[in-house]
């Protein structure tokens, strides 16, 4: 498992449901409307927490974890839109290990750097930048998927690990920006994308394969006739 404190995994799925991929924008609306109002109520919660911690070097709990549920229910209708899973996502941030795109988090710090938070906006001006790279690699490998499984019915590994990777990165970024980590965010693969094993998958990631195991050739019997198997 990663030690980046905040994790991100996905499983993927290779048959996927034609119709409802052909809708899926459609079918997100209902998230999205909801998201948007929930951003809202993260906006003031985070500007709250920003407080909070420059002047007390502490993030309430509560402010926490409702900034991670709204972090977390990002990530997974992100996911669900960009075809990462063809599961209707949860309408709000409560974990929910069974869903197949999931974002955890270690939990708020004992203590903050004030200066940190005072200036994060400044700090995480190069990785806003970044992340709204991957937001265009997210929308360009998503629209090339939805072209893939309206045709085949299937969604390459290929394409789906460069989804989660792009949508990994974009979670680990916005938690940053959100205050709920402090530490910034890598573009390594080894903090990419945790799968259930604690394996890692990311674009370029290889899986080794291990060779049968063959039986040795045994020698010739002293009538000189090949030994039977």
């Amino acid at each position: 498992m990663s030690a980046y404190p905040v994790h991100f995994s996905a499983d993927y799925q290779e048959k996927r449901n034609r119709l409802t991929v052909f809708f899926r924008l459609i079918l997100a609306i209902p998230l999205i409307v909801v998201l948007m109002v929930y951003g809202i109520l993260a906006e003031i919660a985070i500007v709250i927490a920003w407080f909070a911690i420059v002047f007390t070097a502490r993030y309430p709990a509560g402010l926490f974890e409702f900034v991670a549920g709204f972090t977390r229910a990002l990530t997974r209708i992100t996911g669900y839109a960009a075809l990462m899973a063809d599961d209707y996502p949860p309408f709000w941030g409560e974990p929910d290990d069974a869903y197949p795109v999931r974002l955890n988090f270690d939990g708020p710090l004992p203590e903050y750097s004030r200066v940190k938070t005072f200036f994060r906006l400044i700090l995480a001006i190069p990785l806003l930048i970044i992340r709204y790279a991957f937001g265009i690699v997210l929308e360009i490998v998503a629209i090339g998927a939805w072209f893939v499984i309206l045709f085949t019915g299937k969604l390459p590994r290929g394409l789906f690990d460069a989804l989660a990777y792009s949508n990994s990165y974009i979670a680990r970024a916005d938690s940053y920006v959100f205050l709920l980590t402090e530490s910034y965010p890598s573009l390594d693969e080894k903090d990419a994308v945790e799968q259930a094993d604690g394996s890692l998958s990311a674009p370029g990631s290889t899986a080794t394969l291990a060779a049968p195991v063959q039986e040795p050739l045994r020698e010739p019997t002293d009538g000189g006739g090949a030994a039977a198997d």
